[in-house]
C-alpha cells in the first residue's frame, strides 16, 4: 500500500490492483502529479505477474474533474512529468489485464474519458457526468477517440455541444458505462464483477482486449484469418489444457484465487 498523501493512492489485494485517486479537495483533476502517480501505479500493475485485474476508484465526491484548471499560475512550481494523460488512455486500452472502474463522484472532461476507456465501468448512481468543455472554450477533443467509439452520432452530438451534466442512468444508457447502482450496492457490484472477471485465463482476458480492440478496424477477410490463428493458438495453449480439464473435472482453474474458489 502507498503513502496516504500521494496523489493516487496503490494497493493489491487477492488479484486485484487498486488505485484510488487521492486528491479530492482538487476534485481529483488532472494535474502532472495526479497523471505521474497514476501512470506509475499502473505501470506497477501491469509488471507484477500476480496482480490479475486492475481497478480505478476515487476517494471524495468527485472520481476525476479532467484538466487541472489551477495548474500554470504564477509562482506554483510544476513537477517534471514522466506519464502523459493520452498514454494512461492509451494504456489502458491495450492492458492485457482487465481494467475496471468504481465510479463512486462525479465525472467531467477527462474523468469522463478514463470512466469510458475502463474495460467495465460501474457507477454510483448519484453521480453526474458532463462534457462541459465547450461552457469554458474548449472541446473533448483527446477524450473523444475513447468516447465516440460508445456513442451513437445524436447522443455525441447533443453531450458534446451542449455541454451539459447528466445522471448517471443516461450516460449508463448511452454507453459511456456500463451501468449505474444504487450507491450501497455499488462495492457489492463491484465484488461480484471482479469475482466473474477473474476466472478468465490471463492469456484469455488479454487475447478478449485484443477482439474487442482490433475486429471492428478490420476488413472481414482480415478479420477471419486473424481470429482463426488467434483462437487456434489459445487452443494449443497450456492454459487452455488447464482449463478445459480442469471443466472436465468440475474444478476451478489453477489461476482462480483462492476466495474465488
Amino acid at each position: 500500500m502507498t503513502n496516504s498523501d500521494e496523489a493516487s493512492l496503490y494497493d493489491v489485494n487477492q488479484g486485484v490492483a487498486t488505485i484510488t485517486l487521492n486528491r479530492p479537495e482538487n476534485k481529483n483533476a488532472l494535474s502532472i502529479e495526479m497523471v505521474n502517480s497514476i501512470g506509475d501505479h499502473f505501470a506497477a500493475a501491469q509488471g507484477d505477474p500476480g496482480v490479475r485485474v486492475i481497478l480505478f476508484t476515487n476517494n471524495g465526491n468527485t472520481f476525476c474533474a479532467g484538466a487541472d484548471l489551477k495548474a500554470n499560475q504564477p509562482g506554483v512550481t510544476q513537477p517534471t512529468a514522466r506519464h502523459s494523460f493520452v498514454q494512461i488512455l492509451d494504456d489502458i486500452i491495450e492492458s492485457p489485464k482487465p481494467v475496471l472502474g468504481r465510479i463512486a463522484g462525479h465525472c467531467t472532461g477527462g474523468g469522463v474519458g478514463l470512466a469510458a476507456a475502463f474495460d467495465i465501468s460501474i457507477v454510483a448512481d448519484d453521480i453526474i457526468v458532463g462534457f462541459t468543455e465547450v461552457r469554458i472554450g474548449v472541446a473533448p477533443a483527446v477524450i473523444s477517440v475513447v468516447c465516440l467509439p460508445k456513442l451513437r452520432r445524436a447522443d455525441a452530438s447533443e453531450l458534446f455541444l451542449n455541454g451539459e451534466r447528466i445522471p448517471a442512468s443516461r450516460a449508463a444508457e448511452v454507453g459511456l458505462v456500463n451501468r449505474a447502482v444504487p450507491r450501497d450496492l455499488l462495492d457489492q457490484e463491484i465484488r461480484e464483477t471482479l469475482n466473474k472477471v477473474v476466472r478468465g485465463g490471463p492469456k484469455a482476458l488479454a487475447a478478449s482486449k485484443q477482439l474487442i480492440s482490433r475486429v471492428p478496424q478490420m476488413r472481414r477477410s482480415e478479420a477471419w484469418e486473424w481470429t482463426a490463428e488467434l483462437s487456434q493458438s489459445l487452443f494449443q495453449s497450456p492454459e487452455a489444457e488447464e482449463g478445459i480439464g480442469a471443466f472436465r473435472e468440475r474444478r476451478d482453474a489453477s489461476w482462480v484465487p483462492p476466495t474465488n474458489q
